[in-house]
């Protein structure tokens, strides 16, 4: 039994204890992925321009989207595997000879699977909040399961490699791109391809992500007060721009880059570095 708040104000400054309805994390897990030489699936215009590379270098990697599905693991009440689809926007850039580099784009996914223990739930649960055709006949059967969140930062670029496919034994023609979403395919301006073309490009990336299994639940907690905002909104105004630019601080940083101790921690340690010159 949880401790009964008096809903009087006491000598520990709350007002009243209030019920709130909220998700409640029953379990996460935090990891770190190598994700080693995987085949980026260009667009027809990017697969013409890397036949004429010479090499490539990966400029830019990010998370466009992460899929989820849950199901319960046999025999362990309570537990729960969550396999996971990322969809990453590859941005390289292909040298073809002398000149500058030609930028092109391509998709790269990863599939990962994780067990975490997510509590049991007979109730389903239905919201009021009407959403069009959103009724889905294979779903219904799981609104009492938990909820999947994902954190993930734009992953790393480690490395890129083009090869040769007469001269490499690419394994990896049995993807199917017609399992990729409309909403992903979207953020490319050309069709994604899967065969054809004479040279491949494979990219490495390094992936930082957290994991949580939620449930909607009921908690007790003590109210203080109603959050007011005690900051005043400014708005737009026709006043002088002159003005407006005097208000403004001198950015300092932008003309005198930190030094090295003043960063967080340091990028190859994970520590607080040294300096060297002052306590950091």
């Amino acid at each position: 039994m949880g401790e009964k708040f008096n809903t009087n104000c006491n000598e520990q400054g709350f007002k009243e204890a209030v019920c709130i309805h909220t998700d409640k994390i029953y379990d996460s897990c935090r990891d770190k992925d190598c994700i080693e030489n995987v085949r980026v699936y260009l667009t027809a215009c990017g697969q013409e321009i890397v036949d004429r590379a010479i090499s490539v270098k990966c400029t830019k990697a990010e998370i466009i989207w992460v899929f989820s599905d849950i199901e319960p693991v046999p025999f362990n009440r309570g537990f729960y595997s969550i396999d996971l689809k990322y969809f990453f926007r590859i941005t390289l850039a292909v040298f073809t000879g002398l000149g500058r580099p030609t930028e092109v784009e391509g998709l790269v996914t990863f599939d990962k699977k994780v067990i975490l223990f997510g509590s049991e739930g007979n109730a389903k649960i239905f919201a009021s909040k009407y959403k069009e055709d959103a009724f889905d006949p294979q779903l219904w059967r799981k609104t009492n399961m938990p909820s999947a969140i994902v954190e993930v930062v734009d992953p790393i670029a480690l490395g890129a490699k083009v090869v040769d496919v007469k001269d490499n034994c690419c394994c990896d023609d049995d993807f199917d791109l017609s399992s990729v979403p409309e909403s992903v395919c979207r953020v490319f301006d050309d069709s994604l391809i899967l065969s054809g073309g004479q040279k491949r490009v494979y990219v490495s990336l390094g992936l930082f992500s957290i994991i949580k299994l939620e449930r909607k639940v009921q908690l007790l907690i003590p109210a203080y007060d109603f959050c007011v905002p005690q900051k005043e909104c400014v708005g737009a105004t026709d006043d002088n721009p002159c003005d407006l630019f005097e208000r403004i601080c001198f950015p300092v940083d932008e003309f005198f880059p930190p030094e090295r101790c003043e960063f967080p921690d340091d990028i190859q340690t994970g520590k607080q570095p040294d300096c060297g010159c002052k306590p950091c």
